[in-house]
């Protein structure tokens, strides 16, 4: 017996050649001749682009230096980014009140990390953000502690991204809950004006609500009324987010079983009970994912506001550029860019999957 199951443990075994580096490679890089032949022309492009990218970027490129000396390199001039570096991320704040934006931004980040735990979700965690967003507030604008005036005008560069981006989202949210309940609802004057809302917003481009909060918007307010145009840009990002949050909340709401409703009702709770403690917890679990795509669009959707010449991180490169200076570095300037877009959005990406474990929602 101990030989026999000797035996069948060594044919079990798998081949040598399915095992370690080798084995994967075998497995998944060359387990058909079309997949070797992919393999092969993918090498062979890499090997084509990845060295004179890495010569272009790392080694004949100068990364301090002033832009005259950058004429006379083939590589990347990476001193643009170090030589703007204070208007690309401030824009036009004024010179000397620098730490006034940078605090404002640390104290914002640090408190979307503190909210990250779940533990933290409650109500002294919405007192925290409301004392704070007072803060960034008296910081941006100034006014008090001899802090002089800043008006919204000058407000630039990344804080202005954050602002429109962060509580673009965080009002955006709750409101397309709110209207995504509305659509769902049995009394006809509410649906109608939730389905009529949220299918003309989301049958505009952005751009085109943008266009009218800044232009004419103004036209139709009494003779000495004016709204900041940061406020009616933020309104609108707004406006625009809550429509597309309330389909995927509804999508959600719809994806609840029947039996949901019915257990609620058999335990006689009433209608905000049922929506507050039973459906939408599990509802917006389930909507997790394409929540924090319509999220992830609205952060990387602010750099829109160029068009209404709002300056927001985007412009400010864009600024930079039409110094004759820098002109011709426009691809190491977006390139600083994007990789600063896309460690915000991986941080979410990343939260997002991290929440998704957390609540089961991947079963």
């Amino acid at each position: 017996m101990p030989e026999s199951t000797a035996a069948k443990r060594e044919q079990l075994k798998p081949p040598v050649s399915n095992v370690g580096i080798i084995g994967w490679l075998r497995t998944n890089l060359f387990s058909t001749w079309y997949n070797s032949l992919l393999t092969i022309a993918m090498l062979g492009i890499l090997a084509w682009l990845v060295p004179p990218l890495f010569r272009w970027v790392f080694i004949d490129s100068l990364w301090n230096s002033s832009a005259e000396a950058c004429r006379d390199i083939d590589g990347a001039c990476w001193s643009v980014i170090p030589n703007n570096i204070r208007f690309i991320i401030l824009g036009f704040f004024p010179e000397g009140q620098e730490w006034r934006p940078i605090l404002a931004m640390i104290l914002l980040l640090s408190l979307v990390i503190y909210s990250k735990e779940r533990s933290r979700w409650k109500k002294s965690l919405a007192w925290l953000w409301l004392i704070n967003l007072i803060i960034m507030g008296t910081l941006m604008y100034g006014g008090v502690l001899g802090m002089p005036v800043v008006e919204t005008s000058q407000w630039s560069g990344l804080p202005l991204t954050f602002l429109l981006s962060f509580f673009g989202m965080i009002v955006a949210y709750p409101l397309g809950i709110l209207l995504a309940l509305g659509r769902r609802s049995e009394m006809p004057a509410i649906k109608t004006l939730c389905v009529v809302y949220i299918e003309m917003i989301r049958g505009v481009p952005l751009i085109s609500l943008l266009f009218m909060s800044s232009i004419m918007f103004p036209l139709f307010l009494p003779e000495g009324v004016s709204i900041d145009k940061v406020l009616r840009a933020l309104i609108a990002i707004i406006l625009f987010t809550a429509a597309y949050i309330a389909e995927v909340v509804r999508g959600g709401l719809q994806a609840m079983p029947r039996g949901q409703y019915e257990a609620a009702d058999s335990l006689g709770l009433p209608y905000k009970h049922t929506m507050r403690l039973v459906i939408l917890p599990q509802a917006l679990k389930i909507v997790i994912p394409p929540s924090v795509g319509v999220l992830l669009s609205v952060f990387k959707d602010t750099s829109l506001v160029v068009i209404i010449a709002l300056y927001d991180v985007l412009k400010t490169t864009m600024v930079t550029l039409s110094n004759p200076k820098w002109a011709g570095y426009s691809s190491e300037s977006y390139i600083f860019l994007a990789l600063l877009y896309f460690v915000f959005c991986y941080a979410m990406s990343s939260y997002s999957r991290k929440l998704e474990k957390e609540l089961h929602t991947g079963h």
